[in-house]
C-alpha cells in the first residue's frame, strides 16, 4: 500500500509541475512519518523515499538510530529550546524556527559540535491562533537577526496552511509566502540562502507545488490515517 501511495503522490506532483511549467526535480517529497512504526518507514525507504519528517524530538532520535544513515531527517514540528541539543547533528533541515531565542539555542549547540545547521523560518501566513510561526510582517526583521548568528544557515521559509476541504482555499497563503520568499531573495542578505519553500500537505500539496513549493510534506497520503497510540 505504501509503495502504491508514494507512486500516486509522485504522479500528482509531476502533473502539478507540468501544469505550471516547473521541473519535477525542483520539488522534494517529504514522507511525514510521525507516530508511524519503523517497519512502515522501511517500506517507504524501500520505495525510494530518502526524506522523512518528524515532529517530536524523541521520536526522530529513536528512528534516526534504527534507520539507514543516508536518510535526510526534517524536523517539522514545534521545537522546544531544551531539546535542540539532541537533534542538531541528526537533522538535515529544521523547518520550524519561529523565534530568535530558538535560533540562538540552535546556534549555540551548532558551535559546540562544529557544524552548520540548516533552518527554515516558520511563518503563520493564515495567522491561525492554534498554529506556531511568526506573522508575515515579522519575517524581514527576524531573518536579519538570525542571519547574524554563527552555525546557522537560513535556507528558506515554511508554513502550515489551514485544514480545508477545498485545497484552492489555501492558494492565497501559498502565494503570499512565495511573495515574501522572492522579496527576501532580492534583499540579498548575508548568510541567507533562499532555496526552499516548505508548504503543502496531504490535502493541498498539488496547489502548493503550483505556487512554488520545493518541499511538500505528505503523511496521510503515504502512510494512511495517523495513529496516536503506541
Amino acid at each position: 500500500m505504501i509503495q502504491e501511495n508514494i507512486k500516486s503522490v509522485k504522479q500528482k506532483i509531476k502533473a502539478a509541475c507540468e501544469k505550471c511549467g516547473r521541473n519535477l526535480d525542483e520539488v522534494t517529497l517529504i514522507a511525514v512519518s510521525k507516530t508511524k512504526p519503523v517497519f512502515m518507514l522501511k517500506e517507504a525507504y524501500d520505495a525510494g523515499c530518502r526524506d522523512f519528517g518528524e515532529n517530536k524530538v524523541q521520536e526522530l532520535v529513536e528512528k534516526w538510530e534504527q534507520m539507514p544513515k543516508d536518510i535526510r531527517w526534517h524536523m517539522i514540528g514545534h521545537l522546544q529550546r531544551n531539546k535542540v541539543k539532541y537533534i542538531v547533528d541528526k537533522v538535515y533541515l529544521i523547518h520550524s524556527v519561529d523565534s530568535l531565542k530558538l535560533a540562538q539555542e540552535i546556534s549555540k549547540e551548532a558551535r559546540k559540535k562544529g557544524i552548520t545547521v540548516n533552518i527554515l523560518i516558520e511563518v503563520n501566513v493564515a495567522e491561525e491562533e492554534s498554529k506556531f510561526g511568526i506573522t508575515c510582517d515579522e519575517v524581514p526583521s527576524l531573518i536579519k537577526e538570525i542571519a547574524k548568528l554563527p552555525g546557522i544557515a537560513i535556507k528558506g521559509l515554511m508554513t502550515i496552511a489551514p485544514y480545508v476541504e477545498n485545497a484552492e482555499e489555501n492558494r492565497q497563503y501559498f502565494e503570499k509566502l512565495w511573495q515574501i520568499y522572492v522579496d527576501t531573495i532580492y534583499k540579498n542578505i548575508d548568510n541567507v540562502y533562499m532555496e526552499n519553500l516548505s508548504m503543502g500537505m496531504t490535502g493541498d500539496y498539488e496547489v502548493a507545488v503550483m505556487e512554488g513549493a520545493t518541499y511538500v510534506r505528505v503523511g496521510t497520503g503515504i502512510f494512511g490515517e495517523r495513529s496516536y497510540t503506541e
